[in-house]
């Protein structure tokens, strides 16, 4: 894949994805700030500049009174964050989902429906399924 080479996506499933990596941006952020002392997060290293100079080797870092780099970039991620999910929301995204969901179930129910009656269980099989297909549909979704 080549940078700024078209690939066909669905917008409601690069939202969803755009999404997920910045709520793992902020989760990896929030445990960056958690770890920095309390007197940090309001004076901190606001630069730091390392390399070589006309002098030889630099390693400078400046700090201020202000917010920390990793709290501010924490604060950045969480608004992009809202407003990712703000726009999925009034995307309908959610709700679609929910319709390929019911979709899908729709399909397996009729597909479980032909294949019971091409078995031709006997009436105590029969009287199962309402029982175990239920339980092994759920095994599947990773519910309990």
């Amino acid at each position: 894949m080549n940078l700024g080479e078209p690939h066909p996506v669905d917008p409601a499933e690069a939202l969803l994805r755009l999404i997920a990596w910045k709520y793992g941006e902020v989760q990896w952020l929030r445990a960056k700030v958690a770890v920095l002392e309390p007197e940090t997060i309001a004076w901190g290293l606001s630069e730091h500049k390392e390399g070589f100079g006309p002098d030889g080797p630099v390693n400078l870092e400046t700090t201020k009174a202000g917010p920390d780099v990793l709290w501010t970039m924490l604060r950045e991620a969480e608004d992009q964050l809202a407003d990712y999910a703000s726009k999925a929301l009034r995307a309908g995204v959610e709700e679609r989902r929910v319709r390929i969901a019911e979709a899908q179930g729709e399909m397996v129910s009729f597909a479980l429906g032909r294949i019971f009656e091409r078995l031709e269980l006997t009436a105590s099989q029969q009287a199962m399924l309402p029982t175990v297909v239920p339980e092994e549909l759920r095994k599947l979704g990773g519910a309990q």
